[in-house]
């Protein structure tokens, strides 16, 4: 009985230990924004402009609608995203060079699972929303990253001013 105490004792010990860990690393992923080239996470409590993206196949080619956005710099935009298609889609929002990167990583483990505020995978039929606040000028993109898909067209452009 003494033994199964320890164990115990010690699964507990192993527990609170992983889950500081991952609370830790949440907190810093989800509040590190310098990692994140075309601004930073939305605060809900502020008000934003809805953008409705669609992703679907279209006469062999995978899009999104619209396929270009302007926005000014600080503003705060509420990416509400459809996938109107056959097949899942997701909406990457970051430089191109970065989302090349991505890409190749994906090419690799095309079942790469993404948590991430800048990005969201979904199944067909689905919606979806990703809230943005383009605190940097300049042209980002928005891509999806599923192999074989940006090759296909799947590529949107964010022009900041």
């Amino acid at each position: 009985m003494n033994h199964t105490h320890t164990i115990a004792a010690a699964l507990m010990a192993v527990s609170i230990s992983t889950g500081a860990q991952a609370s830790h690393h949440q907190d810093r992923h989800n509040h590190s924004h310098a990692g994140f080239s075309a601004g930073e996470p939305g605060d809900p409590a502020k008000p934003a402009r809805v953008i409705q993206v669609t992703m679907r196949e279209a006469d062999g080619k995978m899009v999104f609608m619209p396929e270009q956005v302007a926005v000014k710099r600080g503003e705060q935009v509420r990416f509400v995203l459809r996938n109107v298609g056959e097949l899942e889609h997701e909406f990457i929002l970051a430089t191109t060079a970065e989302n090349l990167k991505h890409a190749e990583a994906m090419r690799k483990n095309p079942d790469m699972e993404h948590d991430d505020p800048n990005g969201k995978r979904l199944a067909p039929t689905k919606t979806g929303e990703i809230l943005w606040k383009f605190s940097k000028a300049g042209e980002f993109e928005y891509s999806c990253l599923i192999p074989g898909h940006r090759e296909g067209g799947m590529v949107g452009k964010v022009v900041v001013k």
